[in-house]
């Protein structure tokens, strides 16, 4: 039996959409399951419940974990970044320790080998990968760069504006889809082989901020700009315009300045595990292109070239 949390996230729900089509028995855990398996539903994705259980638990209380784990062998540990999160995956790693869980698949983030990242939330995963060396169950690191998914925050902005704004100079980054996160923890989860190592994920090539606009202005047919700030003029419109929470918006500007200082290349892991190349950019874009498209008479909010220089 794998466990699945954070089965409504993007890679959690995909995680549970690729272990239902290998017919492997999975544990969907939510504090709402309800709302969960409704979601699962409106994706097309009803769960066979000879396969796969959807359970009530709450990573914030321990004793809710430890009875959603019991009898399971394996899990899938992701969870929304945030202030809570080393407290609450650590938790976790302790209850499916207790448990009986064998192996545990975590995804992490990059430079989180080492303490002493610049960006805040790379250290609160090394803490964690800490936890789970220390806890002695076999465990599988995913380090993904940035979530294809996450662009589509960048979607009202060019709908209402044309712009894109960030803090990378002409720093690349590297994208990934969640989609090829979930088939490499997949395949952990399901090939022994893959299983005990740390993996770097990324998309098959890095794109520099102007790239992208160029991508969205060839795939619009109308222009797209990037707007090019300070990091603290960033941070500052993230809080505002964006109505980001702080944490979220200096973690932002924290991962685009580290693009600047650590130069980011293409890595081939997916491709190793899963035999294919991971999705490109591109796809993903016209996959989601609707989101991106200008449409007169509404109001898409943030940012409004009246916003940025």
């Amino acid at each position: 039996m794998i466990v699945v949390m954070g089965a409504t996230g993007a890679t959690g729900s995909a995680l549970l959409h690729r272990l239902t089509a290998l017919g492997e028995p999975t544990r969907a855990l939510s504090r709402d399951p309800g709302r969960l398996r409704a979601a699962l539903a409106r994706a097309g994705r009803d769960a066979d419940p000879s396969r796969t259980q959807v359970v009530a638990a709450d990573a914030a209380d321990p004793a809710s974990l430890r009875a959603a784990f019991h009898g399971a062998s394996q899990l899938f540990l992701t969870m929304a970044n945030g202030p809570a999160q080393v407290a609450l995956e650590t938790d976790a790693i302790a209850a499916a320790a207790a448990s009986g869980i064998e192996h545990v698949v975590k995804v992490s983030a990059p430079g989180a080998d080492g303490p002493d990242s610049p960006v805040a939330v790379a250290r609160g995963h090394h803490a964690i990968e800490a936890a789970l060396r220390e806890s002695g169950m076999r465990h599988t690191v995913l380090r993904p760069y940035a979530f294809m998914q996450k662009l589509l925050l960048l979607a009202p902005g060019v709908a209402a504006g044309g712009v894109v704004a960030g803090a990378t100079a002409d720093a690349a980054c590297n994208y990934i889809d969640c989609r090829d996160i979930a088939d490499v923890a997949a395949a952990a989860l399901t090939r022994p082989e893959i299983a005990g190592h740390a993996y770097t994920l990324t998309g098959d090539r890095t794109y520099r901020h102007t790239q992208l606009t160029d991508l969205l202005t060839g795939l619009l047919d109308r222009p797209v700009r990037y707007v090019d700030l300070p990091g603290p003029e960033l941070h500052r419109h993230l809080t505002t315009t964006a109505r980001m929470p702080d944490w979220l918006a200096s973690h932002v500007v924290e991962i685009q300045h580290m693009a600047t200082t650590h130069p980011e290349a293409p890595d081939g892991a997916v491709a190793r595990v899963l035999g294919r190349p991971p999705r490109t950019l591109e796809a993903f874009l016209r996959e989601h292109l609707d989101l991106f498209r200008f449409r007169p008479g509404t109001s898409h909010g943030p940012p409004r070239p009246a916003d940025l220089p």
